[in-house]
């Protein structure tokens, strides 16, 4: 794609007559007539006419020979990079039969305008498979063996779910008749005991599938038994690689309820949950979705038969990392499908190549170059004189627009028979939007540097954002326990940067992870290791105590002040320049009393207190007024506690 040109001057000829008539009323104040039919005026316009023309010529230069330097360099914008969301699809009644939702499904979120909704597109195939309940068993922490229960439910006993003392490691075993991978399964209990110790919101339970080799651990949506306490339902979505496993003999898909150890304050079991029946359908399926809209055998128009022939597509800009794109051209054995290459380096006159500026939508084929002996030479095939080319496949949309919150996708775009209802249960993250030409501008002197080799800190730092544009930040420092080695620090972008951060969202895609190890391995130095990861993170409590303004509202001061603290010590929005909390960068208690201090409806901020603690565990570390971060270190909120007083 040719970058778009900035003007230097982007006045036009009726700006220049409207410049000169304002002048002539401050210097000639006693001309008056300032009509078209007046020769002073046509002399203006004949001015300004000459004028205009030289502002187009000046508009040329100097911004448009550095940007047509970029081009020459290979400098493209980057396209925009679409969010992905996995999409749960409901059915309106237990499955009994296998029904598949095909890749491509359509999704989108609720429409309040024109172009308001928001397009998702599945990207594998989901299989929503019937189940039912085969084996039913309960096993002691500590014991071998499990003990069946399915048939004396059936008989009208009850039994208890745990031990007569539930302990950690207690579990209630469920075998289905066939495993049903990526499906949501939904139990409904009976049960005669209610109010055991825990509290319903919180039970020290956890729900796991297997996998074919381990238990994996399941979300869970809908419980309203609260730990199995009371009668109702429980909505289990399973792995997209739950299998058959085998215990005590017996065969099914098989997913666990155990009760794990209790966190701080939070209270255990006193007794077990007695269980009088149960019963296991699936509901529905869950599978990844990806802010794309598909497009379809598009025709871009016929060859000339000639050299480096351009097409441009109906829509733009065109992901790449959504889905194939498939360019055909006709023949006489039917259509052909050419493939899509970076460049034309390695293209020889046969080869069926193309080469895709995704962010301007433009297909370009090969080029006819003349070499220094004056010979000529073809780079990648070119099509036959009147052959049809077609865009078979490809996908458009992407950008920060896509990274929408829980629940926001909730319509379908065309009905599917037996589907009730579809839902995103997380919010969608990875969108992120294409590259500005101020942004490219500025990336012109690294690409020109590095030149697709990494030797300095920079230029890992500069080729992983162009390899992952979809991450918030990256760091590249040594390693210092490995010689030679470099450890590169991503952080992803979340859908709502300023807001309070979850820990897990912080976690990079295993997938951006792959692609980034790749393209490091092709532009790394020889005898250098490079470890990609996400940094270390340091959890910060704030507990303080504010006095507020008179008559102010006190649960609004305390939600002020919150939002204040997640925005200071926030990896991605914080730190004192608003650009993420510096890598490395110590917390001062100073730094969080003036950030609070600020606020309009505090009076004064009475106490600060500051402790480190482990986001992953939840342990706290003693009272500091310093806390030391490592270089590869970066601050996260965690559990701040805030009491406002009124003055």
């Amino acid at each position: 794609m040719t970058l778009p040109v900035p003007d230097l001057d982007d006045r036009r000829f009726q700006e220049l007559v409207d410049d000169a008539k304002r002048l002539v009323m401050r210097r000639c104040p006693e001309w008056t007539d300032h009509n078209v039919s007046d020769p002073g005026v046509t002399l203006i316009e004949t001015f300004a006419y000459m004028t205009d023309v030289l502002l187009y010529r000046l508009n040329r230069l100097p911004e448009r020979l550095y940007v047509k330097f970029l081009e020459l360099i290979g400098v493209r914008l980057y396209p925009p990079v679409a969010a992905r969301v996995p999409v749960t699809f409901w059915l309106s009644a237990p499955a009994t039969a296998p029904l598949r939702i095909d890749e491509g499904t359509a999704v989108g979120t609720l429409v309040s305008g024109p172009d308001d909704q928001i397009l998702f597109a599945t990207t594998g195939t989901l299989d929503i498979l019937p189940c039912e309940l085969k084996s039913l068993r309960t096993k002691a922490s500590g014991a071998e063996e499990s003990v069946e229960r399915l048939a004396a439910l059936r008989v009208g006993e009850q039994c208890a779910v745990f031990s007569a003392r539930p302990a950690p490691g207690d579990e209630l075993l469920v075998a289905l008749t066939e495993p049903a991978p990526s499906c949501a399964v939904r139990l409904s209990v009976v049960c005669t005991t209610e109010g055991v110790g825990v509290d319903p919101a919180r039970p020290p339970l956890l729900w796991e599938a297997w996998d074919g080799g381990s238990w994996v651990e399941c979300l869970v949506t809908g419980d309203d038994t609260g730990g199995l306490n009371r009668s109702g339902t429980v909505i289990v979505h399973l792995p997209d690689n739950h299998d058959v496993g085998v215990f005590d003999g017996e065969r099914g898909g098989w997913l666990r309820a155990r009760v794990i150890e209790c966190e701080s304050e939070q209270p255990a079991y006193s007794a077990s949950p007695v269980l009088r029946g149960i019963e296991v359908g699936t509901v529905g399926g869950t599978v990844g979705a990806v802010h794309a809209r598909n497009v379809c055998d598009e025709t871009l128009g016929e060859a000339e038969g000639v050299a480096g022939q351009r097409f441009r597509v109906g829509h733009t800009p065109v992901l790449v990392d959504a889905g194939d794109v498939l360019l055909q051209v006709a023949s006489d054995g039917g259509w052909v499908t050419w493939e899509r290459v970076e460049h034309f380096a390695d293209s020889g006159p046969r080869d069926k190549h193309f080469v895709l500026d995704a962010s301007g939508g433009v297909v370009e084929f090969g080029p006819l170059l003349r070499e220094r002996d004056g010979s000529t030479r073809q780079y990648g095939a070119v099509p036959e004189a009147g052959a049809t080319v077609r865009m078979a496949r490809y996908a458009t949309g992407g950008g920060r627009r896509g990274n929408v919150v829980r629940s926001a996708i909730q319509t379908l775009t065309s009905a599917i028979p037996f589907i009730s209802a579809v839902e995103n249960l997380v919010a969608a993250q990875g969108g992120v939007d294409g590259e500005t030409v101020e942004q490219a501008k500025a990336r012109g002197p690294q690409t020109l540097r590095s030149r697709d080799r990494a030797v300095t800190t920079e230029d890992y730092e500069a080729i992983a954002t162009a390899a992952a544009p979809e991450l918030s930040r990256v760091r590249c420092i040594p390693d210092h326990d490995d010689e030679g080695g470099l450890r590169l620090l991503v952080v992803p972008s979340v859908p709502n940067p300023m807001g309070r951060l979850q820990f897990e969202d912080l976690v990079p895609r295993q997938d951006t992870v792959d692609k980034l190890v790749k393209r490091l391995e092709e532009v790394r130095v020889a005898g250098v290791r490079v470890v990609v990861e996400p940094p270390l993170y340091k959890g910060v409590t704030v507990v303080a105590r504010l006095l507020a303004m008179p008559y102010s509202d006190v649960d609004k001061v305390r939600e002020q002040a919150m939002t204040t603290l997640h925005q200071l010590l926030n990896p991605l929005s914080g730190g004192p320049d608003g650009t993420g909390w510096p890598f490395g960068r110590p917390v001062q208690q100073g730094e969080v009393f003036a950030a609070l201090q600020q606020l309009r409806e505090v009076d004064l901020v009475a106490e600060v207190r500051l402790f480190g603690a482990n986001p992953v565990t939840g342990v706290r570390g003693s009272e500091t007024q310093w806390i030391e971060l490592e270089p590869n270190s970066l601050t996260f909120s965690y559990e701040h506690q805030i009491k406002v007083e009124r003055r």
